[in-house]
């Protein structure tokens, strides 16, 4: 348990409530007997007077009647004057006056145990009152203490219920009156906010001044009172997102400088050859074959070039794809017709695709020609991952685990790959194929981000690699 957990765990008011409902059983176990005793010796003087006066003894009949009547004013005295206690009882509970007191020593006997009924009661809720507001003020402190900013509003009216010391920070403003104030300071911010349904997530920018900071907001909702409340946390994440963008970057440049190099270096030598080549043939004129080596060197100065525009114009593609048409589809409908599209090649390279979907109604909301874009991809990986494997074997599933994200796998039983490349396989241009572009994993990558979801892959040497699609 966390120390809120335990605070709560140590000074939960159970015992407390349980005291307060035994003293007020009690308490009207005592009232019930008190009326009781009173009905049975008006009934038993009743039951006399009756028969006194069946037996016309009439001169004892005179002393019935007063005792009758003073009973029956004892009763109404005591019911009226138990009313009033109850009524002011009631009174101080709901206006929440636990530190009423009830005098119990001036009080008429039979109302001295009522009171002090009362008493225990208000005494009893005074001290589950004080735990209350002690737990109160202790998870108060809590989240005025974190660096996390939390702020909560009432969606109908949109009026701002609590925020504390830390959005107040973040945001720069002491006071909110309702979340469209926010408006003012940063529209976009608050556009986001207002959309934002319970339950997501997404990473926002909070512009003051001159300076923008990334943030993770999260929200939640809650009913009280017939009202319902949204819950927004925002979570700095600047220097994470910093951080781990510079590493993207590296790996990034790395992987380019690499792919140019390799490209340059050998046009700078053979241009290099070419240049004495030229020089040889002015020297020396009687060397006609001079100039077919030229033309093959120009040609393959001009084929490398063209290599090298073609992974310009890779990288460019990168930032192509932005938006989706997002549908319904069936995932079965998915796989029938990306193992229709593979079967010739998968049956010229006689190769087994094992396709296993439990749940033949799972459904996910996807962009259905990228999302085959993606598939079409992993599948001819796996292809070449079990190229001269024995009995090769890929195999295509889908499936909904109880409370979780659809998710679709594609897994070979190909030679797998050391854990230090798994981390890279998705940088752009990164490629452990001698003729990969090193594109398709990337663009697999920025598809699955755009439908929120994610890609991930399980590897192990000698025994193969899974790619799973999680949505």
């Amino acid at each position: 348990m966390n120390g809120i957990e335990k605070y709560l765990y140590a000074n939960k008011s159970r015992p407390a409530i349980t005291t307060a409902a035994e003293v007020r059983l009690d308490m009207f176990k005592r009232y019930d007997w008190n009326i009781s005793i009173r009905v049975l010796l008006m009934f038993g003087t009743i039951t006399g007077a009756a028969f006194l006066l069946v037996h016309e003894l009439y001169q004892f009949e005179i002393i019935a009647v007063p005792i009758i009547a003073y009973q029956l004013h004892d009763f109404f005295r005591f019911n009226k004057k138990a009313q009033q206690e109850v009524e002011q009882f009631v009174e101080s509970i709901h206006y929440r006056d636990f530190s009423r007191h009830f005098d119990v020593k001036h009080a008429p006997q039979d109302l001295q145990r009522l009171r002090k009924g009362f008493n225990d009661i208000n005494t009893t809720f005074k001290v589950i009152s004080k735990e209350k507001e002690t737990q109160y003020q202790y998870l108060q402190k809590i989240l005025e203490l974190v660096d996390t900013g939390i702020l909560s509003y009432e969606i109908e009216s949109g009026e701002v219920v609590w925020m504390n010391e830390s959005i107040k920070r973040l945001l720069q403003i002491p006071y909110l009156k309702t979340i469209q104030s926010l408006d003012r300071r940063d529209g976009a911010l608050c556009a986001q906010l207002i959309e934002l349904k319970p339950g997501e997530s997404l990473i926002s920018s909070v512009h003051i001044e001159r300076n923008i900071t990334k943030v993770l907001l999260s929200a939640t909702a809650f009913q009280t009172e017939g009202k319902i409340y949204k819950l927004v946390a925002f979570q700095n994440v600047n220097e994470a997102l910093d951080e781990t963008e510079s590493k993207a970057w590296q790996k990034l440049l790395s992987v380019m400088t690499h792919e140019i190099m390799n490209s340059i270096a050998p046009i700078s030598s053979l241009a290099n050859t070419l240049k004495k080549t030229l020089q040889e043939s002015a020297e020396n004129k009687d060397k006609p074959q001079s100039l077919e080596d030229l033309a093959i060197g120009i040609d393959t100065i001009k084929r490398r070039s063209e290599g090298l525009l073609k992974f310009a114009e890779t990288y460019r593609n990168l930032n192509k794809i932005t938006t989706l048409n997002l549908t319904r589809v069936y995932v079965r409908d998915v796989f029938e017709s990306l193992h229709q599209l593979m079967e010739p090649t998968l049956e010229q390279k006689n190769i087994e695709m094992e396709v296993i979907l439990k749940d033949p109604d799972l459904m996910i909301e996807a962009d259905i020609n990228l999302l085959e874009q993606v598939l079409i991809n992993l599948v001819v990986n796996a292809i070449e991952a079990v190229k001269g494997i024995e009995d090769p074997h890929i195999m295509l599933s889908g499936a909904q685990l109880l409370g979780k994200k659809p998710y679709i796998r594609v897994t070979d039983n190909g030679p797998g790959m050391p854990e230090e490349l798994l981390d890279k396989i998705f940088i752009p241009f990164f490629s452990t194929k001698k003729s990969g572009s090193g594109i398709g994993l990337s663009l697999c990558k920025q598809i699955m981000m755009l439908h929120k979801g994610n890609i991930t892959v399980q590897s192990l040497v000698g025994e193969g690699t899974a790619f799973t699609l999680q949505f």
